[in-house]
């Protein structure tokens, strides 16, 4: 045998042995270490921050590691005052993508006995009027269509009666066929509500069985969720592959109270281990109303990456 054909046998083989190696204990150690997702932010997080100096606030948002941004309402209207395309530029340019997007299911009521909160300003905030998937279906579509997003995502849908619910599904049925023909996964995201029963029955229960479970979808709010008094990874299993999307924040111990990731009673890491089972492929921090928004999600990501590892 001579010495070249020799190094290539001697080569081959220690690729083999690694190969081998690799698909041990190797492999796994090498996939246990690999972050699993990108961490990303619902921008409702920064809700009545973010329209006074939109581009500053996603760069110190990009500053912090977060990859995927889900979009939500906004003042200016629109996308924070842009158009769906020159919106993505700009979250692009910072490095980030532009992941998902939040509408309203029907015209957007304050509950009663409520009022908007104060803006930067001090004063009472005024939003447009917003559109809402009843009523402006196809515009909303559209919209995300050229926004090149991959996810179009109820916020929330009136559920407090039978006949709002028969209303919800319809219009999320609808939705979902719409969002299919421009390449788009339509998801529903939950607050508490949809898990208390109505006439007898569960509106997140109804809202899962008679919506199509190829384009409707589900992005679970964990922490609503835990509050509904749900267990994540149970309707998991229940449900498997339903729950592409998640959101992603803590609660007190009494459960009213909205906590930076991994500062309150939620049990994250059995949620995670059982991501796969859920479908899930992206995860969004969100922290309703913060008092200091900036400071809620540097203590989330770093809860994210340091402790849990995601």
């Amino acid at each position: 045998m001579n010495y070249n054909r020799r190094k290539f046998i001697q080569g081959a083989g220690a690729l083999a042995l690694g190969s081998m190696a690799l698909s041990g204990k190797a492999a796994s150690l090498l996939s246990n270490t690999a972050p699993r997702h990108t961490i990303g932010l619902q921008l409702f997080t920064f809700f009545g921050v973010i329209d006074e100096d939109v581009k500053g606030t996603l760069t110190k948002i990009a500053a912090l590691g977060y990859k995927d941004m889900e979009s939500a309402f906004s003042k200016k209207g629109g996308y924070y005052g842009m158009k769906p395309h020159e919106f993505k530029a700009l979250v692009n340019s910072l490095g980030m993508n532009w992941t998902s997007h939040h509408v309203l299911g029907a015209p957007f009521k304050l509950p009663p006995g409520t009022k908007l909160p104060n803006g930067a300003d001090g004063k009472p905030m005024v939003i447009p009027p917003m559109k809402n998937l009843r009523d402006n279906m196809q515009e909303l579509v559209d919209d995300a269509a050229a926004g090149g997003i991959k996810y179009l995502v109820c916020a929330n849908s009136p559920t407090a009666t039978t006949e709002e619910i028969k209303s919800t599904i319809e219009v999320l049925n609808k939705t979902g066929e719409a969002a299919k023909k421009v390449g788009i996964q339509f998801a529903y995201h939950n607050h508490d509500m949809e898990f208390h029963a109505v006439d007898g029955k569960v509106p997140y229960d109804l809202l899962l069985s008679e919506t199509d479970p190829h384009n409707v979808k589900m992005e679970l709010d964990l922490a609503w969720a835990v509050k509904g008094g749900k267990n994540p990874v149970e309707m998991f299993k229940q449900h498997p592959g339903r729950f592409p999307l998640w959101h992603v924040k803590d609660l007190d111990a009494a459960r009213k109270t909205i906590l930076p990731v991994g500062s309150g009673i939620i049990d994250f890491k059995p949620i995670f281990a059982a991501a796969k089972s859920a479908g899930m492929q992206h995860f969004f921090v969100e922290h309703d109303g913060p008092k200091d928004p900036l400071a809620s999600i540097t203590s989330s990501i770093k809860y994210l990456k340091g402790t849990l590892k995601v």
